[in-house]
């Protein structure tokens, strides 16, 4: 995600000048939604071999597509873009505007950056749970079913989560998640910044 978001970036802006706050997001969201190309497939086969109790990812894949062809390793496609594109939108996009804007704007962010860090990578990543969590847990239950018997897409899921246990079903497990995600937004970040400052002062000679 991080390699494809610095691809478009480059491509939105020529390599000349700072994306524009709507162009972090919506840069960040295209990137997520690619990445889903890779992550849908994978989701489907954890949740496969956790299901089918098999002892290897090359058995999953090889009882999935004998009984769904090569296009059943993408069920849940439609929903991994959603998820994901929300998801980059959180910790590459909204994670370092919220940091930017505690630095630039209140004096204690500015002698407390880490503090900053820590605040701008609970709100992206809390605002990225929230909102994906549902679709999350719908995705799962549709890859969950390969038949369709229960659940015939993850529209379907949704509805019916939400119809046998109301919100909470959907958000089930929903903590737990947040607080990953803000600790994985923060780890993200502050190793994206020390990759591109380290890049930045090789290129000028200063490293």
């Amino acid at each position: 995600q991080v390699a494809v978001h610095g691809a478009i970036e480059r491509a939105v802006t020529g390599g000349d000048r700072d994306l524009r706050d709507a162009e972090r997001v919506g840069v960040a969201m295209a990137a997520g939604a690619a990445s889903s190309v890779l992550y849908s497939p994978v989701d489907l086969v954890v949740i496969q071999q956790q299901k089918r109790g098999l002892d290897s990812p090359f058995k999953t894949i090889s009882a999935i597509t004998s009984e769904r062809g090569v296009a059943g390793l993408m069920r849940g496609f439609s929903a991994c873009v959603v998820r994901e594109a929300i998801y980059t939108a959180g910790y590459l996009g909204l994670a370092p505007i919220a940091k930017e804007y505690l630095v630039e704007n209140l004096e204690h962010f500015k002698r407390n950056e880490l503090q900053a860090s820590i605040v701008g990578s609970c709100v992206g990543g809390t605002v990225a749970a929230m909102l994906t969590h549902p679709v999350d847990t719908a995705k799962t239950c549709f890859q969950s079913d390969m038949a369709g018997g229960t659940y015939p897409n993850a529209r379907t899921a949704l509805r019916k989560v939400f119809a046998e246990g109301g919100v909470r079903a959907l958000y089930g497990g929903g903590m737990a998640r947040t607080a990953r995600l803000c600790g994985a937004v923060f780890v993200i970040n502050n190793v994206r910044e020390y990759a591109i400052d380290w890049k930045t002062k090789r290129e000028s000679g200063e490293a």
